[in-house]
């Protein structure tokens, strides 16, 4: 890269006089290949991914904050709004949400099933502006209010930070992207290669997706509505409208009469441009930020109560598995010294003071032996600790919010006028509020049950410490006491026998007496739940069975919602006789407010505080019969007749680029200003060429209505009979 001055200059003196110097600040190599970047919000940080999927954030002086590895194929980027976090796409289908400050993983979502291969994250920016409605709905999340901080998710033991999908230490960071006080309703879209897109509030609650090749496409072709849909699609770009009411897709596929298998027209494939009508976001926005607000956090605590749950059940097997290992050799030598007896007979034996058999001496003074001994209590009462430590200062804690939070959804579902119309059904609410009830008596119960075998345990291994100092000949005054009926129960029931382990099953049944059943019956009818049989199920199934009726009540707003996103308008793009494309040409989509000198009449069918879209392509050579076109519609959304039926037709413009160069990538830069990135179309290995950043003025192209063209299907091809706008360039530097 020279440091050179770009500009661009048309061959009219207005727009060379209206052209904006470029002036290259910096010349930094990087040992990479990089195959995309995005500016943030403020556009002073420049995230940047590699070939290879690395993730590098550059400030503007070039100055590296960090790098991150993923470790997965990385298909999208883009920033949230406020530039907290950024979200990577992945080839899996997932997205994985970064925090801006460090690089820590948030959050990772697996909303698709094929590569998301793009994304678009907007705010409410109706929230900034002044409004009459004296109705807003202002909510205030008032757990806060009541309980401490939500507890962490507790670590697995021998794993450190980042070595699961789980989130970092960074937990805090998670709760500033939806429970902030200043937090703006922002959505999240996502597209993926097979035809889906997503939505999220907030980036972390799913609330919407839809299949663009199952939609019913709308429009008017030879005056008359034919309804239309996309087989074969695929989403190149998404854009959801600053109001949040409408979103334009770029999808490449073939259209065909809805109904239809495929259409014999070969110019049915090719890029067409989708206005999806999303106004259930801006209309519902209070109730779906209160309920997203609740239902992501509660989806939190659940992952904290899942994790502390596996944590637990691998400290406790840990510890279990010593012991059986150390105690199961008893077993071993019985049937070695040609006795027909078991562990338990052998203990009880010695327990009652019968001769103590060559099997046991052997396994208590040698096999075991007091220092085995130690370290096998050792490990049970450490196991016990921190098993209590899970249980109080993470599972139990979560329970209780989530259930607090749980009880607030509650509410809202009897708020019917507002929240049944989105799909938040009181009866699955209600379902999931008796669950949550339930799974703390699994927690007290668990709880009691712990504290009770760790003692029968403890009690049992000074009973054994003593048995071996006798048969030692040594001291026992130090031994604790013990008592010999709890002994009996531990060699009867808990020898071979885990309750412990038993709780953390999902498919064991526990057996209640017949006695408690009725008393549990009573207490049940009495305090009105539904759930009879709660203590034959244990802990984990009483989770298990939490978790299906959360995923059942959040599954309704998802389809309500889902439902709701309809097709308002189709406009086929352009044409190509080759599907599929490996790679199709360049495309973005940008809204921006009009400024004064645009056509009036244009202008004056805006609603107010609405913003005007400029959908930028490339044109395959193949599709116009011209080369190295650009092409440029500005109005779709604003213009739409489904949307506005006394609103302009939208408006196109086609851009013939010199031979001699080759457009690689094209944005809109301000709202009267495109940038063209333009390589050498004529480079080889020894001389590779040079690289060019154009600037173009809105205002010097001559936008001409479509509704004024002859075409009824691809209406910009009738552009191209026309004499297409030829740009031609002085060129006073390069990149």
């Amino acid at each position: 890269m020279a440091e050179e001055e770009v500009e661009m200059e048309t061959e009219s003196e207005e727009a060379s006089a209206g052209a904006i110097p470029f002036q290259l600040q910096f010349d930094k190599p990087i040992p990479f290949q990089i195959k995309m970047s995005v500016w943030n919000p403020e556009k002073d940080l420049l995230a940047m991914v590699t070939e290879d999927s690395k993730v590098l954030l550059h400030r503007f002086n070039w100055q590296r904050l960090w790098t991150i590895v993923p470790g997965k194929c990385i298909t999208s980027l883009c920033w949230s709004p406020d530039g907290k976090v950024i979200a990577l796409g992945i080839e899996d289908g997932s997205i994985l949400l970064h925090d801006v400050e460090n690089g820590r993983l948030l959050k990772s979502i697996k909303s698709h099933d094929a590569a998301v291969v793009c994304m678009n994250w907007e705010e409410d920016v109706l929230a900034t502006m002044p409004s009459d409605d004296d109705h807003i709905l202002t909510y205030e999340d008032r757990t806060v209010r009541f309980f401490p901080p939500a507890p962490r998710i507790p670590r697995m033991p021998g794993l450190v930070s980042g070595d699961t999908d789980l989130m970092d230490d960074s937990e805090d960071a998670i709760h500033d992207l939806s429970g902030a006080p200043c937090q703006r309703f922002n959505i999240l879209c996502s597209g993926d290669k097979n035809g889906f897109i997503c939505f999220s509030i907030f980036g972390i609650f799913p609330v919407g997706k839809i299949n663009i090749q199952q939609l019913h496409l709308c429009t008017k072709f030879s005056r008359k509505e034919t309804t239309y849909q996309l087989l074969n699609a695929s989403i190149n770009k998404v854009s959801l409208s600053k109001n949040l009411c409408q979103l334009v897709v770029l999808s490449f596929g073939e259209l065909v009469e809805f109904g239809k298998s495929s259409c014999c027209d070969d110019l049915s494939v090719g890029l067409h441009c989708v206005l999806l009508d999303t106004s259930i976001f801006q209309s519902r926005k209070n109730e779906l930020h209160q309920v997203a607000q609740q239902a992501s956090s509660i989806e939190d605590l659940i992952e904290v109560v899942r994790t502390s749950i596996s944590v637990m059940s691998k400290q406790w097997s840990d510890a279990m598995n010593l012991f059986h290992e150390k105690f199961g050799s008893l077993s071993a030598l019985i049937v070695d010294h040609g006795l027909d007896s078991s562990p338990q007979d052998e203990f009880l034996s010695l327990l009652f003071g019968a001769r103590t058999s060559p099997a046991l001496h052997q396994f208590l003074v040698s096999s075991l032996g007091e220092a085995g001994l130690k370290r096998v209590s050792r490990a049970v009462d450490n196991a016990g600790k921190e098993l209590r430590v899970v249980l109080n200062e993470h599972l139990q804690p979560a329970v209780e919010i989530a259930g607090f939070r749980i009880g607030e959804l509650r509410g809202l579902s009897r708020w019917r006028a507002r929240f049944q119309s989105m799909g938040l059904e009181e009866k699955l609410i209600d379902n999931v509020t008796e669950k949550a009830g339930m799974l703390l008596i699994q927690i007290e119960r668990f709880s009691r049950v712990l504290a009770i075998v760790l003692y029968q345990f403890q009690n049992f291994f000074n009973w054994v410490l003593k048995c071996i100092k006798i048969l030692l000949s040594e001291p026992t005054d130090q031994v604790q006491p013990t008592n010999s009926e709890l002994v009996v129960l531990f060699i009867k029931f808990l020898l071979d026998n885990d309750p412990i382990k038993e709780l953390f099953e999902v498919n064991h049944r526990i057996d209640v007496d017949m006695e408690t059943k009725q008393q549990v019956e009573q207490l049940v009818v009495l305090g009105g739940f539904t759930d009879m049989k709660f203590l034959e199920r244990t802990l984990a199934c009483e989770f298990n069975q939490l978790e299906q009726c959360l995923k059942e009540a959040f599954l309704m707003p998802f389809t309500t919602i889902s439902a709701k996103i309809l097709c308002r308008d189709l406009l086929p793009v352009y044409s190509i006789s080759t599907s599929p494309v490996s790679q199709l040409p360049p495309t973005s989509i940008s809204y921006y407010k009009l400024q004064d000198e645009v056509n009036c009449a244009f202008q004056s069918c805006m609603p107010l505080h609405s913003l005007v879209d400029y959908i930028c392509f490339k044109v395959p050579d193949e599709s116009f019969g011209l080369t190295n076109c650009i092409g440029i519609i500005r109005g779709f959304t604003s213009n739409s007749r489904f949307i506005n039926k006394e609103a302009a037709s939208p408006a196109a413009v086609l851009l013939r680029i010199p031979d001699e160069y080759e457009c690689v990538d094209l944005s809109l830069y301000k709202d009267n200003q495109i940038i063209l990135l333009l390589n050498e179309a004529f480079s080889n290995s020894e001389s590779p060429g040079k690289s060019w950043m154009v600037m173009i003025q809105t205002g010097d192209l001559c936008f001409l209505s479509l509704s004024n063209l002859e075409h009824d299907f691809y209406k910009l091809h009738d552009l191209k009979l026309r004499e297409a706008l030829h740009v031609s360039f002085h060129l006073g530097g390069m990149l």
